[in-house]
């Protein structure tokens, strides 16, 4: 069996044919299951949020090789953008890393020398993956489509990374930029005001600079936003995060109770 048969990225392959992604993320639900959920309710991806959750790395573990099974991409936010974060959640089944607060390409290149097996990267030797079935390959192989299969997406969240984000998506290796919406908002001094005009115009010079370099965009924190999160796939993004399971979960039950209070009698 070839490497190639068992080792795929299907957001790469859709971003790749100019299709919209969509992704949701895992901070409540610990176990395998979310992942076929996501599965079959349709998301192309989700990624496991190490950066605002207590879940533990067996636990980000288990969800990513869950995700492989089910033909969905496995990402992982981690809580620092560090060499043992990055390489550990890789080994453990990730497709790929969301690095948040990137405010400079020198910070996205330590992200893609983590991420990357050499000649792209510094990541050590690692066999017997769960990407790769736990067979072994040879090693030249197997580091090439793993450095194929892995993507890297740096997260921008400040006044400084927007400054600086020509040179960021121009770091070889780095796919894509998300762009952290609350967080970018936080920076400014103008949290929750997501229709500001500094938020559209953070949109255009990211898409603008991506296209620039063949990079994608994704949109990040306006899960409450749907109009907004339109406008910004119709101007070129491509990756969507539409929100956690925790706020799903809320809204549903939200919801029913409201029904059932408001039945009449």
């Amino acid at each position: 069996m070839s490497i190639r048969d068992i080792l795929r990225n299907n957001v790469k392959e859709k971003l790749a044919r100019d299709e919209v992604i969509a992704s949701m993320t895992v901070r409540l639900v610990r176990t395998a299951e979310i992942a076929r959920i996501a599965a079959t309710a349709g998301f192309d991806s989700l990624y496991v949020d190490l950066e605002h959750s207590s879940f533990s790395l067996e636990t980000c573990s288990q969800i990513c090789m869950a995700a492989l099974a089910a033909d969905i991409a496995p990402f992982v936010r981690v809580p620092a953008n560090t060499p043992d974060y990055i390489a550990r959640v890789l080994e453990g089944g990730a497709l790929g890393v969301i690095a948040p607060h990137v405010h400079s390409a020198e910070a996205a290149k330590a992200v893609v020398r983590a991420a990357k097996f050499s000649p792209l990267g510094e990541r050590s030797n690692a066999g017997g993956l769960p990407h790769l079935h736990f067979r072994n390959f040879p090693a030249p192989e197997a580091y090439a489509a793993l450095n194929d299969a892995t993507m890297i997406i740096v997260q921008c969240e400040s006044a400084a990374g927007l400054e600086h984000i020509e040179e960021i998506v121009a770091v070889d290796g780095i796919d894509m930029v998300m762009i952290g919406t609350n967080d970018l908002l936080c920076d400014w001094g103008i949290p929750e005001q997501y229709e500001h005009p500094k938020v559209r115009q953070a949109y255009e010079t990211t898409i603008a600079a991506c296209r620039r370099h063949g990079k994608h965009v994704g949109v990040g924190g306006l899960a409450t936003r749907p109009k907004l999160v339109e406008e910004y796939v119709r101007m070129g993004a491509r990756y969507v995060s539409t929100g956690t399971d925790l706020a799903f979960l809320m809204g549903a039950c939200a919801a029913k109770a409201k029904q059932v209070r408001e039945i009449a009698l």
